[in-house]
């Protein structure tokens, strides 16, 4: 299962009134776990970036002068995302800009988001386990103890690697994005019920034990029990025959 968490920064508000993308930050996710295979980049939209769209992400079109425009990387983003879930936080809002700046790139007849890739809504998904409450990402941070204190303004791969680990935690599943053993700091307070409770990374390593001689013998007679009385349907022991092979 392939997903891609995914933001965007914009010039403002309207694909209708000729704003256009400036950022986009995807964060890739198989099976659920961060496999470091994000993409990012910064556009020139050859425009003037509203001043209030400017307060909101911190994004100059000085910065922006000798960034590569989305036709530029239109090809290897479109290949980056093709057949993957997309997860969008307020999706109409990223999707209408992205089918946008497709249409410019390979004009009328070019694939929407919607033919390349499945979508879902993190915020409808939100809105349907909390109604009637706040369910903004920072909100949303907060219900589910995420830390999101570097967020001082909004940036599309930082707002990618926030809500992939909300949309983890919200689907009750993994919601550590670390690589291997780096250490990262959690944020402070217990966690309420139904939340994820975060260990220190300072805590000393866990002991391996492993399975005993007749601990092992148990399982394997468990298994072929289970095999025989499915008919051959014991899919753990199917799975052991065929790494075997």
């Amino acid at each position: 299962m392939r997903q891609i968490v995914l933001d965007t920064e914009t010039t403002g508000l309207e694909p209708e009134e000729g704003h256009r993308i400036i950022e986009i930050g995807c964060v890739e996710l198989i099976e659920r776990r961060l496999t470091g295979n994000n993409y990012h980049c910064y556009l020139q939209p050859d425009r003037e970036i509203d001043a209030g769209a400017v307060e909101v992400h911190g994004i100059s079109n000085e910065f922006l002068k000798d960034k590569p425009r989305f036709a530029d990387v239109a090809e290897g983003f479109v290949d980056y995302c093709r057949g993957a879930e997309l997860i969008i936080h307020n999706a109409p809002f990223d999707v209408g800009f992205l089918n946008h700046e497709l249409r410019l790139w390979r004009g009328r007849d070019a694939p929407g988001v919607e033919q390349l890739c499945t979508v879902t809504d993190s915020l409808v998904l939100a809105r349907q386990m909390h109604p009637g409450q706040r369910n903004s990402l920072d909100a949303l941070c907060k219900r589910y103890a995420i830390d999101n204190s570097r967020r001082e303004l909004h940036g599309a791969l930082l707002d990618a690697e926030i809500l992939a680990e909300v949309y983890l935690a919200m689907t009750g599943g993994q919601v550590s994005l670390m690589l291997g053993d780096e250490p990262r700091e959690q944020g402070a307070g217990k966690a309420q019920a139904g939340q994820v409770r975060r260990l220190s990374s300072r805590r000393a390593r866990l002991a391996v034990i492993r399975a005993s001689e007749g601990e092992l013998t148990a399982h394997q007679e468990r298994l072929q029990a289970i095999d025989k009385a499915s008919g051959g349907g014991c899919v753990w022991l199917a799975r052991e025959k065929s790494a075997g092979q």
